[in-house]
């Protein structure tokens, strides 16, 4: 599997949330005051934390595995015994965030009214919830030109929205209508979090879920 550079310099609003919260974090968790590591599982945690700040910033290519361990404030020796390869990191940064399911299939729960607004809530919310952005960054950034990364966002728009929108979403066209949808939601991503479109990028979310949210409606109504 093969990988090029996703993104170059990251942008001011990009710096303001990549590699620093991750390496706060290592610095509080990863040592005890006398200089102790805490548990494994929680070391891990943080330099996969760190990883997807990094991937989300700077691309595959752009990242190496000390430049993740300065992040996550750590010796590299760890991140080789945690992940292995660099390719192995950049797969486990890949997971889509739990609570991207589970929002959007929440968002579904209150039936085929007024979906579409609520549908693009919980979307927003997750992606600006900066513990589970970094991953979104790093698969959006990464699919146009890493077939891992775009593997997992056709995943994303074939069943986990058509998993959301199961009970909404019926006939004989159900999976395309929530491709439909997938693609609208994944467009809104793009132009607001890494297009950084004004004045979408900026706008509140109210705004946004009462515009958009029509666009979602009309096809799982048609």
């Amino acid at each position: 599997m093969g990988g090029s550079s996703v993104a170059g310099e990251a942008s001011d609003s990009d710096r303001r949330w990549a590699g620093a919260p991750a390496a706060a974090a290592a610095r509080s968790v990863i040592k005890h005051a006398g200089g102790r590591r805490r548990g494994q599982t929680r070391t891990r945690e943080v330099i996969l934390a760190s990883a997807q700040n990094c991937f989300a910033e700077r691309g595959f290519d752009g990242t190496s595995l000390r430049r993740i361990a300065d992040v996550a404030g750590v010796d590299q020796a760890l991140v080789h015994h945690f992940f292995g390869t660099k390719e192995n990191l950049f797969l486990q940064a890949l997971e889509l965030p739990a609570k991207m399911q589970e929002a959007l299939g929440a968002a579904s729960r209150g039936g085929r009214e007024g979906v579409g607004e609520r549908m693009v809530r919980a979307h927003l919310s997750v992606w600006d919830d900066l513990s589970a952005r970094p991953a979104l960054m790093t698969m959006a950034r990464s699919a146009a030109v890493h077939g891992v990364a775009a593997e997992r966002l056709r995943h994303t728009a074939t069943s986990v929205v058509a998993q959301a929108l199961s009970e909404v979403i019926t006939g004989e066209d159900a999976r395309l209508r929530a491709s439909l949808v997938a693609t609208q939601l994944i467009g809104l991503a793009m132009t607001r979090y890494i297009l950084l479109m004004e004045p979408l990028a900026s706008a509140d979310h109210d705004a946004v879920a009462r515009y958009y949210g029509l666009a979602l409606q009309a096809i799982v109504d048609a």
